[in-house]
């Protein structure tokens, strides 16, 4: 179905009243069927929430579950008392459990990487998974979840908290991918698998499948992490606080407690998805599909979507704002901001986790315990604003301070080879996309260079350039040869 990007949609009153308040006008006002579109999803949605109930059904389908009633205790110190993990499974796991590989996910993904007899719906890794395919399913069991935090089967904010029966909002915990990552080998556990053949992820399954493998090097046979990085950047960073901020700025967020008010949302969800995909794409490929061509150049130039690429964002974003939690949106791309495998963090952070363990054993106390004074929940501006320095520029580039440039003439911060030395052993796949702007390759040459400082002789570093893929950073889902290629040489 498409629809006229300049229609004009008459709104009860309010439009027909302007139109009539400025005839003496120099020049008739503009039209905005993008507002009115808004307009028409909220009431939509306060209509279906006095029928059917206030928020949409976030799921793809079936899928297997694994509940642990063992707590959890995260990193910055809140704990989850029990939790789900929604996952699905391809392959056969052979007798002695050693052809397993554990497929971590991107922000958004759900468990759904491949059809199943009982949801035959194409998953997000389609061509890359089944028998003869990179990820070979002769060969291996492959596992998929969905990442605690998420919306598609796995315990985070929509869940209901055990402890007194509402929504756990915005009382959920804050994540970090460790937490994603022993969540998921609490369900290795429960398969009986103790090793597994390998970690993969793309995105930010490649932070995941590296911190799986610094977390448990014992367990993890290889590692194959393309298009990821070993510690956020300030500009994916950047892009992920734009993203929270439109989206915490929409009234119907109600700082989390949407989920009785009838309306999600769905505005500040649709800008975060238009943000996003501009990282996730390539400035040439959009030249290539879109030009400057304008979606109907004989009408005049709207303020609302009127270019091409303006209407394929429009488009992305209202695909998906009601496919995913906003609430998950915040707590998982926070997890990717606080990534970092360098030694000074992880110091820190198993010092607090010894710090908070106690917080296991009074599970019972843990929903009424008085967190008001704790700096873990109270986000707070600094005294006084950062400004730029007059001397910043050469700040940047002097030779005592690290570069923030793509060469990096000094190798890898010595805190990350540290950071890193339990991967000295780990056979490692490190790919990387040329023309990827959210996850630079050279994020992904400092993860092999990082490596190969460990003392790790077994790396081995793919980087696409722009002649063989134009794809950006969704090259991960889109190569099946330049990606796929590399993943099933690697396992094999």
């Amino acid at each position: 179905m498409t629809r006229d990007i300049h229609q004009q949609t008459p709104r009860p009153g309010g439009i027909a009243l302007r139109q009539q308040e400025s005839l003496e006008s120099s020049n008739p006002p503009l039209s905005f069927p993008c507002l009115d579109a808004v307009e028409s999803r909220t009431e939509t949605l306060q209509k279906r929430s006095s029928q059917a109930g206030p928020e949409p059904s976030y799921t793809t389908g079936s899928h297997l579950t694994f509940h642990s009633h063992e707590p959890l205790l995260t990193d910055w110190g809140g704990v989850l008392s029990e939790f789900d993990i929604a996952y699905e499974a391809w392959g056969t796991l052979n007798k002695d459990r050693s052809n397993a590989i554990l497929l971590h996910t991107g922000l958004s993904a759900s468990s759904h990487a491949h059809s199943t007899p009982d949801n035959p719906k194409p998953g997000w890794w389609e061509k890359f998974i089944g028998p003869n395919k990179p990820v070979d399913t002769n060969k291996y069991f492959v596992i998929c979840t969905n990442v605690i935090g998420g919306c598609y089967g796995s315990t985070g904010p929509s869940t209901i908290d055990p402890a007194n029966g509402e929504r756990y909002a915005t009382r959920f915990p804050i994540l970090t991918m460790e937490d994603m990552v022993r969540a998921q080998f609490r369900l290795l556990d429960h398969l009986g698998i103790e090793r597994l053949y390998a970690s993969v992820g793309s995105s930010m399954g490649g932070m995941q499948s590296l911190a799986a493998g610094t977390l448990f090097p014992d367990r993890v046979g290889r590692i194959a992490s393309i298009s990821g990085c070993a510690r956020s950047h300030p500009y994916s960073i950047a892009m992920r606080h734009t993203q929270r901020q439109v989206l915490m700025m929409d009234p119907n967020w109600r700082r989390g407690f949407y989920y009785d008010s009838g309306i999600p949302p769905h505005t500040g969800m649709k800008l975060a998805r238009e943000i996003a995909t501009v990282t996730y794409r390539s400035g040439p490929e959009w030249e290539a599909r879109f030009g400057r061509r304008r979606a109907d150049s004989s009408r005049p130039p709207a303020l609302c979507p009127d270019f091409l690429i303006e209407t394929y964002l429009d488009h992305a974003g209202e695909k998906w704002c009601l496919e995913y939690d906003a609430n998950s949106l915040l707590y998982v791309s926070k997890a990717m901001d606080l990534f970092d495998l360098g030694a000074e963090h992880r110091t820190k952070i198993n010092a607090l986790r010894a710090k908070n363990h106690s917080r296991l054993e009074r599970i019972g106390g843990a929903a009424t315990e008085d967190f008001s004074n704790s700096d873990s929940c109270s986000l707070t501006l600094p005294d006084k604003p950062y400004q730029e320095q007059e001397d910043s520029a050469q700040t940047m580039t002097s030779p005592e301070n690290e570069p923030n440039i793509q060469s990096r003439p000094h190798g890898p911060p010595a805190d990350l080879v540290a950071g890193m030395k339990a991967l000295c052993d780990t056979p490692t796949l490190v790919l990387g996309v040329a023309s990827d702007i959210l996850f630079p390759a050279w994020q992904q040459r400092e993860i092999a260079e990082t490596l190969k400082r460990t003392g790790n002789r077994d790396v081995t570093h793919v980087e696409l350039g722009e002649e063989k893929s134009l794809f950006g950073h969704d090259t991960f889902l889109l190569d099946l040869e330049g990606v796929g290629g590399a993943v099933k040489d690697f396992l094999g």
